[in-house]
């Protein structure tokens, strides 16, 4: 079986530390703002709502974080019309938040490594956590949630980002219940390329009217076999179907892909020892250790609950994120393309992130896997072994056959760096465009948007809000899709710590008429 190791040899490109570390400081404030500080020119048919989600917080009254996985979520919302655009941010109003910012101190430890004061004894047995709402942020037939996965979504205001409370999605979810943060919103039938009598495409923003797309959601409830909950919710948000599958062994899943016949996840191979974690000495994360002498493991879920799971073993290594997944026309074969690394990157106990040896981790890759049904065997390529993460995709390709991916990326080919660049890959041709942040901006995940008269897959653009340590502030980036030449760039006046997910829709919230 193919390792999933790769050489490069061009030298890493030099970026300074104490500048990647500031995008890491808390931001207690929230904003309501026009953004008229702009290089270049909105594009004056980029019209609708770009939601972010992120650890807002990396302390609790001058108290650090242990892990910034471990911050409470705070939402932006920028609205472009008519050539303009508007910021807003809220903090998650969780019950945790509100605790914590009454008391002035952490009260809760944190899945990734966040401890309580005092030591292992003022955190032995306490294994209550809190649900911090920071990892995504989604709109869905008319509610938008604030998905954390190991807990409830926070329903908030798409107009105001006000938190309304815990949703049990009209009973779905019982007290406790999880559900995940990496959704896939299923585009259903859509036209061909071809225009249809109505004028639309594939590739407009929103061609779809057959009424068949689906938000496709799972929850993990681990142990030594693992049950997998796959939720759909048709376009009313009501529930059209849920499964319940058990698998062999404890497994970490944070992301999934979907295709019209299955929901695909990567079994990472990583053993849990929760002592650790009961007697007050880690964060349950840091109880995860990674096996290199077993298989990572494909689940292939039917959504079809009459249908058997397929399990294929893959070569080992860990992966977070899952760019997407399709089907072959005969429907013997699924690819998908993941962010690999070959090990769990992870912190030891006490160490501050803050000052992360990078070059110590493993870097993220971008691989493909071509699974065969028919032998069960799968073969696997690197596709991009520049360090990279958080892939995008045109919305209408979810679960179909996609030619661009675009992803962070460290500005050099070789090692492990924060993310500084963003990459477009033509899968069809293996052509590469990359823009180049600068030195002193760091980038997260880039966001595809169709450009809602677009008859092509890269017409659109990619929305990426950065970090620039000049300004210690924070810039929306506004790239064309289809060279990643620069269209615009907006200038917040304060800065935004780094984030983690996002979404967009084309409806226009929060602007007063």
């Amino acid at each position: 079986m193919q390792s999933l190791e790769t050489k490069t040899s061009s030298k890493p490109v030099p970026y300074s530390l104490a500048d990647w570390q500031r995008g890491y400081e808390s931001q207690p404030q929230e904003f309501e703002t026009w953004i008229d500080d702009i290089e270049g020119e909105i594009p004056s048919n980029l019209t609708g709502t770009l939601f972010r989600n992120g650890p807002g917080l990396l302390d609790v009254a001058g108290e650090p974080i242990g892990h910034p996985f471990d911050g409470d979520g705070m939402i932006c919302q920028i609205t472009f019309q008519n050539g303009r655009a508007h910021f807003r941010n809220r903090f998650v109003r969780t019950e945790g938040y509100l605790a914590e910012q009454a008391a002035g101190k952490i009260l809760y430890r944190g899945v990734f490594g966040t401890q309580k004061a005092g030591g292992w004894l003022a955190n032995l047995l306490d294994l209550k956590i809190k649900n911090i709402a920071n990892t995504h942020v989604m709109y869905w037939a008319d509610r938008l949630w604030a998905l954390w996965e190991a807990a409830e979504p926070h329903r908030l205001d798409p107009e105001t980002l006000e938190t309304i409370g815990l949703d049990s999605i009209d009973g779905l979810l019982q007290p406790g219940d999880a559900f995940a943060a990496h959704a896939r919103i299923d585009p259903g039938t859509v036209p061909g390329a071809a225009e249809t009598a109505t004028g639309a495409n594939r590739w407009a923003m929103s061609p779809n009217s057959a009424g068949d797309r689906r938000f496709v959601n799972f929850a993990v409830k681990p142990g030594l076999s693992t049950n997998i909950t796959i939720y759909e919710l048709d376009e009313a948000g009501k529930l059209a179907s849920r499964q319940t599958r058990s698998v062999p062994g404890f497994a970490f899943l944070h992301d999934f892909a979907i295709t019209p016949h299955w929901c695909i996840f990567f079994q990472n191979p990583v053993k849990f020892n929760p002592l650790p974690f009961m007697l007050g000495f880690k964060g349950a994360g840091q109880c995860l250790e990674f096996d290199p002498k077993q298989p990572t493991r494909a689940l292939l879920i039917p959504r079809d609950p009459s249908q058997a799971v397929r399990v294929l073993d893959v070569p080992p290594c860990f992966v977070f994120h899952h760019g997407n997944a399709f089907e072959s026309p005969d429907g013997q074969q699924i690819t998908i393309d993941s962010v690999c690394y070959d090990s769990f990157p992870t912190l030891e106990p006490g160490a501050d992130f803050r000052s992360v040896d990078f070059g110590s981790l493993p870097e993220g890759q971008l691989w493909r896997f071509e699974m065969d049904l028919t032998t069960d065997r799968v073969r696997s390529h690197c596709i991009e072994s520049r360090c990279c993460e958080f892939p995008s995709l045109h919305p209408n390709a979810v679960g179909h056959e996609h030619r661009y991916l675009y992803i962070g990326a460290a500005r050099s080919p070789q090692g492990n760096a924060p993310l500084q660049a963003v990459l477009k890959l033509d899968l069809q041709t293996g052509d590469r465009a990359l823009f180049d942040l600068g030195a002193r901006v760091f980038g997260g995940e880039p966001l595809f948007v169709p450009n809602p008269q677009a008859t092509q897959e890269d017409d659109g653009w990619v929305l990426l809000l950065a970090y620039n340590a000049e300004r210690h502030a924070s810039d929306l980036i506004i790239l064309a899709a289809q060279d990643l030449s620069l269209v615009a760039r907006l200038k917040l006046k304060h800065h935004v710590p780094y984030g983690l997910h996002g979404s967009f829709v084309p409806q226009v919230f929060g602007i007063a008429d």
